[in-house]
């Protein structure tokens, strides 16, 4: 066995993306680790131990026990039937010279070739050694898989230092390491040769090159010479220690958000938190605002107090560790200032106007070319939510919806929203609120875009959820309408979050309402737009919503077979099924129940063949055999109580109670002839078993849960 050592690789680049660093940093390492696995370079039960490190201005890759070359590897190559290539006299045919010629051999192997039986035929065969990779052929192969392969975002084009030849990658690279143990691996990369040097701190390192001893020093050496946390890991963990630790000093909590975490790790190599305030007077402006200000344009963590509500303070993530950070401290004060004023400004000029006048202005702003202006969808969901609260809540109800749907998309038309898109809904609460509207339809406008995103809470109250109901009805029977119908990964109108939405709100809240009457209700809206065409794709959108159902509910927990038994009989009201799960589960573990779905699948069948269909109606005079008498005298008693425990909502009781046919059906199936010779016979006994599968079925198709 050859021996190991350790490799280090790192690319020394300019300024990374930083929203795209650290996916950069996996790819780099698991695609430069897989290729050398590949080529017997590593074993594969160290790919778990290989170490990513990827700052603003370097990639880099550390794996473990890497051999400096392959083991050579015994290859059987399968040539041709013996048949074609050797003639009568046990010579080499033309053929076969033509094949070992591909092969890079010629007839000086001819002796060394083995017969061996392959299938009915013999076959020659011809075993070869191939040599194993050395490293620096291996890890050329990885890093140009590695290079062509990573997830950029955009690719640059630059010049070399030649000034004649240009490559292209995501950011200009300057140096190449590669260090097996203590020594250079001698490979090139975008013009680069490998070396041992690399650059730290940009303004901290203590020399401007750090010279890597051995693979195993390298984060050490950056992080004393180079004065770089080279781990994405590591510098995060660092970043979020010193973040709590900064506001645990003013007994304050930083924001928690991952996405920022990451972006930030991504823009610093040497991370600083040092804690900056601004002027209290921005309060006032609405918090949502100036997190998001602070955030999104400044990459700072705002501060909040013990009750989540935003302070005057906020902490930066700075590059640099000066003696004196007071420069540092007023410039960031200073560079938001500026961004809290414009929210400010932002702030006061929307309130001069109330949301009720600027509905007019919606008609102006295009929705979608075939499905009109955001001024005729806000009418279309005013209609929607209106029927909703009808039957939720009655008149007073109805006109709640409707006023704030009409309401709901006017803050797009605010200076607040046009800056910050993302805020669009929770300034329109806060404008509702100002222009003195009940805090129900200020909570509706907000609200009516929940749930957002999966796990999301739902609308706080009665009006939000009307709202919120006919938005994503609206959006999903226009978009169907049109055949703007999602496909693969592509979903631009993210009609999955949409019909999920309705989905949740339905279940949760327990809504009285049937899925075919809401979409015929969104439906409705569209009938004076010529291109609209739900009809056609009304079964598209009614699957659309149950597939989306039943993933759901496999997510939750559930298995196929319970899924498939309820989901299948594409129940109306979505907020019976967790009743209507927790009965098929109690019922699959009684006794009876294997056999009762075996015999339901039965009849399922036996009825699928009748043309026609068959009518559930039996004539008690035509029951002839004992068996047959007996399963109806069965029905009789057990049908009653299934359908009034049904009608009650007990579905678990309705369930349970169908457990006392499967003697009387067993014993039915033994005895009895279906398809008898007799026409009334057998259209009364096809006429039982359609009562019987009848009664079955109410709460879930049993016969799914049938092996």
């Amino acid at each position: 066995m050859m021996s190991t050592k350790n490799l280090l690789v790192e690319l020394f680049i300019e300024e990374l993306p930083p929203k795209a660093l650290k996916k950069l940093g996996e790819a780099f390492v698991e695609t430069v680790a897989v290729s050398l696995v590949q080529q017997d370079l590593v074993d594969r039960n160290e790919l778990s131990r290989a170490i990513s490190f990827a700052s603003p201005r370097r990639l880099a890759i550390y794996l473990p026990k890497v051999l400096s070359q392959a083991e050579d590897r015994g290859v059987i190559q399968k040539l041709m039937p013996v048949s074609v290539g050797l003639d009568a006299n046990g010579n080499a045919t033309p053929v076969l010279l033509k094949k070992l010629a591909a092969l890079g051999a010629d007839a000086s192997v001819l002796p060394r070739l083995r017969r061996q039986m392959d299938g009915k035929a013999e076959a020659l065969f011809l075993d070869s050694v191939v040599p194993g990779a050395t490293l620096a052929a291996g890890l050329q192969t990885a890093l140009e898989v590695a290079l062509s392969g990573l997830p950029i975002p955009k690719v640059m084009t630059y010049q070399l230092a030649d000034g004649w030849s240009s490559v292209k990658f995501v950011r200009p690279a300057h140096r190449l390491v590669a260090l097996h143990g203590a020594d250079v691996v001698p490979i090139s990369v975008l013009g680069l040769a490998a070396g041992r040097e690399t650059q730290g701190h940009r303004f901290e390192a203590a020399k401007p090159v750090v010279s890597i001893r051995d693979a195993d020093s390298y984060a050490e050496q950056l992080k004393g010479e180079g004065a770089v946390i080279a781990s994405f890991a590591e510098r995060r963990a660092e970043i979020e220690k010193q973040l709590k630790a900064a506001a645990a000093k003013e007994n304050l909590k930083p924001i928690e958000d991952e996405a920022l975490l990451d972006e930030v790790t991504a823009l610093v190599e040497r991370p600083n938190v040092l804690t900056c305030q601004f002027e209290k007077e921005f309060l006032d402006v609405p918090q949502e605002c100036l997190i998001l200000t602070m955030k999104a344009n400044q990459k700072y963590f705002p501060l909040l107090d013990g009750a989540g509500k935003l302070t005057n303070k906020f902490l930066v993530v700075s590059n640099i560790k000066p003696d004196d950070a007071s420069a540092v401290i007023g410039g960031n004060e200073r560079v938001v200032r500026p961004r809290l004023a414009d929210a400010k400004f932002f702030f006061d000029q929307d309130r001069k106007k109330s949301l009720a006048d600027r509905i007019p202005g919606l008609a102006k702003v295009v929705y979608h070319n075939k499905l009109g202006t955001q001024g005729e969808r806000a009418q279309r969901v005013a209609a929607i939510a209106s029927a909703i609260g009808q039957q939720l809540g009655g008149e007073k109800l109805a006109q709640q919806a409707d006023q704030a749907a009409l309401l709901s998309k006017a803050d797009l038309l605010t200076d607040m929203v046009g800056e910050f898109p993302e805020l669009q809904g929770i300034m329109g609460r806060y404008y509702a609120l100002h222009d003195g509207l009940p805090v129900d339809i200020a909570d509706a406008i907000e609200d009516h875009y929940k749930p957002k995103f999966a796990g999301d809470t739902l609308p706080r109250g009665q009006v939000g959820v009307c709202v919120a109901l006919a938005d994503k009805l609206e959006t999903l029977a226009g978009m169907f309408g049109i055949g703007q119908l999602p496909t693969g990964d592509k979903d631009p109108f993210a009609l999955r979050r949409h019909a999920l939405g309705v989905i949740r709100m339905l279940i949760e809240q327990d809504l009285l309402l049937d899925l075919e009457w809401l979409i015929n209700r969104a439906s409705d809206q569209f009938k004076s737009i010529d291109q609209f065409d739900l009809g056609f794709n009304l079964k598209a959108l009614h699957d659309f919503i149950y597939e989306r159902l039943a993933g759901m509910l496999r997510e939750q927990g559930y298995s196929a077979l319970e899924v498939d038994a309820v989901v299948g009989l594409r129940p109306q009201r979505l907020g019976d099924i967790p009743k209507r799960l927790a009965a098929v589960r109690a019922f699959a573990a009684l006794p009876e129940a294997a056999s009762l779905a075996a015999a339901n699948k039965r009849v399922g069948n036996i009825l699928k063949k009748v043309s026609g269909g068959v009518t559930p109606k039996i004539d008690a005079a035509l029951l002839k055999e004992p068996a047959e008498i007996a399963l109806n005298a069965a029905l009789d008693a057990v049908k009653p109580k299934a359908d009034a425990a049904f009608e009650s909502g007990d579905y678990t009781a309705s369930l349970q109670s169908l457990a006392a046919l499967k003697g009387p059906v067993d014993a039915f199936f033994d005895a009895v002839m279906v398809n008898a010779e007799d026409a009334a016979l057998r259209n009364n006994r096809l006429g039982l078993l359609a009562v019987l599968h009848q009664a079955m079925n109410r709460v879930a198709d049993l016969s799914k849960l049938s092996a």
